[in-house]
């Protein structure tokens, strides 16, 4: 390959890099503004630089381009979770750090609040998909792991792992329906119902 092609290969992909990530910030903000019913994708493609043909060559609909969002998000908050839960050192540390970095997430980024806010209902109903079930792996993983230091009693890392990801979905959907959200109200509370539900289960 001669260095001009490999120069236009490389200006090629970055101009798609660019022009997706211009997308994906225009859906975030119509989708936190209006929810994913009322969202178009003649409104996000407005909101960006590129021709209306555009987007098609990124995403097939409305649909996969929401997952696309939820992906972005969803990967944003896994890596600060994991970071909070990897560093704790007792069992109450490992609960409530994951529920804590969740939930600040959410009442700090207004885009991400707004976001959950406007299509929580929506957001419920792709549960199953692998957006979140890369969490869900990733939490049981962790468990695991914190059973083997000695941190967690012995459980089922699965079962706990599902009923944790969907407990932080609801009790964040009730959270932001607060004025101001309540990070530490609601970090208390899921941590006491499963650092309660955990030591009992570990006996």
């Amino acid at each position: 390959m001669s260095v001009t092609a490999d120069r236009d290969g490389g200006r090629r992909a970055a101009t798609k890099a660019a022009n997706r990530a211009a997308i994906l910030d225009a859906a975030r903000a119509v989708f936190a503004e209006v929810g994913f019913g009322g969202a178009s994708v003649r409104e996000v493609i407005r909101r960006t630089e590129l021709a209306s043909g555009t987007f098609y060559n990124y995403f097939p609909d409305k649909e996969s381009l929401f997952r696309a969002v939820l992906e972005e998000s969803a990967e944003k908050v896994r890596a600060r979770v994991q970071t909070a839960r990897r560093g704790a050192r007792s069992l109450e540390d490992f609960v409530a750090a994951g529920f804590h970095e969740y939930f600040s997430f959410l009442a700090d980024d207004p885009e991400a609040f707004a976001l959950m806010r406007r299509n929580s209902g929506t957001i419920r109903a792709m549960f199953d998909e692998p957006i979140f079930g890369a969490g869900v792996d990733e939490l049981a993983a962790d468990l695991r792991t914190a059973m083997k230091l000695g941190i967690v009693p012995p459980i089922d890392a699965d079962y706990m792992a599902a009923a944790m990801v969907g407990a932080a979905l609801e009790v964040g959907v009730a959270m932001i329906q607060r004025e101001p959200p309540d990070v530490e109200g609601a970090t208390r509370f899921a941590t006491g119902v499963f650092l309660g539900g955990i030591e009992r289960l570990g006996r």
